[in-house]
């Protein structure tokens, strides 16, 4: 089931918070879980057997790590959660990738398993390994409870595509929460405001992106003009569904963190990663690249510590050979930064140094979203001009001056200035009180406006259900 739909917004959500209010604290999380599980099912009907599989694993691992804390069958039932966890993963994920990739290398001719991706796997399989990794490292008591367990894996507003909730950040909560209006208020502004960004901006750039894409009159103006839209797109969209979860995650009273932080402000490769999908980058930070030795370790470690993490979080996000790439590309990136970009950076002027990271998102971007290697190579090199492509071309103005107002828009806000001006607005009583007055009525406006997206038959599907 979409966030993005009708179904949701106006039949699934307003029954579940219906019954979950009105039922004691002591059913909240049973409400939680059931809704969770017919969220799933609704549009994953077998695959939810598997997360249930998933969940049942991580709470025996985790009560057996429990047990043996200190022992070295710790240990071994903590290697034992983490192999079948990525079993699980790899499995459903990556076994066509690895077949196909082992027929072209030795001319074998290994039929392909053809399985759909189970939504959602590559971010529910995160969150129990940090259960069950939080346990065995003593952060986190093994969680007795098994309802409480299921409901932090499967709780619908960050189950299918983030952002990663620790298991350490909602311990307490799951057990004891709180609820006020306030914290509905702030949940169901920021839940609107994700949906808007996804629907009125996400989902035009979407639209913009695919019209540049399709040209017939191909220029390099052009390819640039997708990969701006292209980026865009999938900030606005994935931060967008962030937003929504947050403003659920917090209606329901558990605070789950933030998941971005205006990353296109940027002015390197290493803030910008520390500002984009940031529950992902801490994640492998935390659970691969510090116990590798992180960078406290001699050189050659260090390089094999920063490739071994950035191929993973490509690889993470995709079985493909352009999603393994886009991350060792960010890997170079890094390493030319430590080594001297950033001491490059600080004797030119600051607009030097966002213009490089701008042009290096919006390659990697276009890598990203690429039909293949081939595709990759073909889509890029137009942003270069191989083909001897003009230039410009009468069709690029076409589109550029059609999208225009979504794009600057877009632009705006990928940026801080309306949050800024907002905040700064505030500190003036007067114009408080009017935001304050005016807020609730954009919200509604905002409600209305996007439900007439759904009305119009917009399908309206989130690019990150892909990985």
């Amino acid at each position: 089931m979409l966030f993005s739909s009708i179904n949701f917004l106006y039949y699934f959500l307003p029954i579940v918070l219906v019954v979950y209010f009105l039922v004691p604290f002591k059913l909240k999380n049973l409400v939680l879980l059931i809704s969770s599980l017919f969220f799933y099912f609704y549009g994953e009907p077998i695959y939810t057997l598997l997360m249930l599989a998933t969940t049942l694993s991580s709470y025996i691992h985790g009560l057996l790590i429990g047990h043996f804390r200190g022992r070295v069958w710790s240990k071994v039932f903590l290697w034992s959660s983490v192999i079948t966890s990525i079993g699980a993963l790899g499995f459903f994920k990556y076994s066509d990738f690895f077949i196909h990739n082992v027929n072209n290398i030795f001319g074998s001719s290994f039929s392909l398993l053809g399985l759909a991706l189970p939504i959602g796997i590559s971010f529910y399989t995160f969150q129990t390994m940090s259960y069950t990794i939080d346990v065995y490292r003593g952060e986190a008591a093994a969680q007795r409870n098994f309802i409480h367990l299921a409901t932090y894996v499967a709780l619908f507003p960050q189950l299918i595509a983030g952002p990663i909730v620790r298991y350490v950040t909602v311990a307490e909560e799951l057990s004891q929460r709180s609820h006020s209006f306030e914290n509905f208020s702030y949940g169901v502004t920021r839940f609107v405001l994700g949906l808007a960004k996804k629907v009125l901006i996400a989902d035009q750039l979407g639209a913009m992106s695919k019209a540049l894409y399709g040209m017939d009159e191909a220029s390099v103006g052009g390819y640039w003009l997708y990969a701006i839209a292209i980026s865009l797109q999938l900030y606005f969209d994935f931060s967008g569904y962030s937003d929504m979860a947050i403003g659920l995650g917090r209606i329901f009273g558990f605070h789950f963190l933030e998941n971005f932080n205006y990353p296109f402000i940027s002015k390197s490769i290493g803030e910008f990663w520390r500002r984009w999908h940031m529950s992902l980058g801490s994640w492998f930070r935390d659970y691969v690249y510090i116990p590798m030795g992180g960078n406290r370790v001699k050189l050659p470690r260090w390089f094999f510590n920063t490739l071994t993490v950035w191929f993973l979080t490509g690889f993470w996000h995709g079985a493909d050979w352009t999603f393994i790439c886009w991350g060792l590309y960010f890997a170079l990136f890094l390493m030319l930064e430590k080594f001297w970009l950033n001491k490059l950076f600080q004797k030119l002027p600051r607009f030097v140094s966002h213009i490089y990271v701008v042009v290096v998102i919006l390659i990697s971007f276009v890598l990203f979203n690429a039909a293949g290697m081939s595709g990759a190579i073909t889509d890029i090199g137009g942003m270069f001009g191989a083909g001897g492509i003009p230039l410009w071309s009468a069709q690029t103005s076409y589109y550029l001056s059609g999208y225009a107002v979504i794009l600057l828009c877009a632009l705006l806000g990928a940026t801080p200035l309306l949050k800024t001006g907002v905040r700064k607005l505030k500190e003036n009583i007067t114009a408080r009180k009017i935001i304050n007055v005016l807020e609730p009525i954009v919200v509604v406006a905002l409600l209305l406006v996007v439900t007439a997206y759904f009305v119009d038959g917009s399908f309206s599907p989130f690019l990150y259900f892909r990985f």
